[in-house]
């Protein structure tokens, strides 16, 4: 399934895409896409449901963030061996953690706003996880069955907040607009291999990143786990 939502920013709907990739409303079924709405219980639910007995949205103009909220948004630094290699830095031993504030999220193509005080701007494309159930000392061969589905986020960052001011990176990765995520949640059945996965990135209509998820140091499945041993992840945290 992909599951999208549309609107005015702050009155989105949720919806999902039918076979045709005609918007259909949610919102007569489910309450909204953030925390136990993205459950893979609730997920089940939508499943179930008759498509085509949803009203059609002929003219749905805003796409919002495919998640209205995060209970944790968080992020793995150095991730890409490609990037590493671009930073100048050797690849981790084990995953970098760190966190953007849940208010950075955003529309996927809403504009990004540049805080008063930028001096270094940035961008990363990222594939983001969302989890689906409650994960706690996950194996790794189990990992997968806790993701809900994937989505692609844009980590924008403010390079000289992160790196130059002392603290930790949140800081440089949080200002309002910084987490641009969509326009699908793209349930896991249907996305197959996480590891897969192309990603893409144009500024100002011009491709500045073009990888894939296969350059990943760290997988999915190693990353969900890993996590679980530190912290509990619940549905709806994004990674």
């Amino acid at each position: 399934m992909k599951l999208l939502r549309y609107g005015p920013a702050g009155n989105e709907k949720p919806g999902i895409l039918d076979a045709d990739g005609h918007v259909r409303d949610l919102s007569g079924a489910v309450p909204d896409f953030a925390g136990a709405g993205v459950s893979l219980d609730a997920l089940a639910g939508i499943r179930a449901l008759d498509l085509s007995s949803l009203p059609l949205v002929a003219a749905p103009g805003r796409i919002g963030s495919c998640l209205a909220s995060v209970p944790n948004f968080f992020c793995i630094g150095l991730n890409y061996a490609l990037h590493a290699k671009e930073s100048g830095m050797d690849a981790p031993k084990e995953p970098i953690i760190f966190s953007k504030a849940t208010s950075a999220l955003s529309g996927p193509f809403d504009d990004v706003i540049i805080p008063r005080t930028s001096e270094k701007g940035d961008w990363e494309v990222e594939l983001g996880v969302v989890i689906g159930k409650t994960a706690l000392y996950v194996s790794e061969d189990e990992a997968l069955d806790y993701v809900a589905g994937y989505c692609t986020i844009n980590d924008v960052s403010e390079r000289s907040f992160q790196t130059e001011r002392g603290g930790q990176w949140v800081k440089g990765k949080s200002a309002p607009t910084f987490g641009p995520t969509g326009p699908y949640l793209v349930t896991a059945d249907e996305v197959g291999d996480p590891q897969n996965l192309r990603v893409t990135l144009k500024l100002n209509d011009d491709t500045v990143q073009d990888s894939n998820t296969s350059d990943m140091i760290f997988t999915v499945r190693e990353i969900v786990s890993y996590m679980s041993q530190f912290m509990q992840l619940q549905p709806g945290d994004i990674i």
